[in-house]
Formats: C-alpha cells, structure tokens, sequence
C-alpha cells in the first residue's frame, strides 16, 4: 500500500482548485481595486486640467482687453504727438 487511494487523490486536486479560485479572486479584487483608483485620479486629473483651462481663458481674455485699451490710448498719443510735431514744424 504504497501508492495514493482515489479518495486521496480528489483532495490534492480539490485543495488546488480551491487555492486556484482564491488566487483568481485575489487577483480579479487587485486589478479591479487598482483600476478604479487610476479613474479616480484620471477624473482629478481632467478637473485639474479644466480648471487651468478655464483661468487661461479668464487671462487671456484679460490680456485682450488690457491690449485693446493699450492700442486706444497708444491711437491717442499718437495724435497728440501728430498734432504736436505739426505746432512744432509751425513755429519753426
């Protein structure tokens, strides 16, 4: 009686599969567990994104309006300095 009964045998096989369903489960939780954290911080990251979007369009914006009124005042020095050379060219 050296050898394994068939009883002995169903326990090996069925003690493997039982370690082979935990280290599937463990493993299925793990990915699951370590994808829903990588969305997580994509969706922080895409608000992160939108709202630097949004303050460079805020700047920008502001940027226009402060060029604009740059060039208005820059359109009246420009006429000043017309009228001014064109008194000085008179007086000479």
């Amino acid at each position: 009686m050296s050898g394994m009964s068939d009883h002995d045998w169903t326990e090996v096989v069925g003690a493997i599969g039982i370690f082979a369903l935990i280290i599937s489960v463990f493993t299925v939780t793990v990915v699951q567990f370590s994808k829903t954290r990588r969305a997580r911080y994509e969706a922080a990251r895409a608000d992160d994104y939108r709202q630097l979007a949004e303050q460079a369009a805020r700047a920008q914006a502001e940027n226009a309006r402060l060029l604009a009124a740059m060039e208005g005042r820059l359109g009246g020095m420009e006429t000043r300095m017309t009228t001014v050379e064109r008194v000085l060219t008179e007086v000479d």
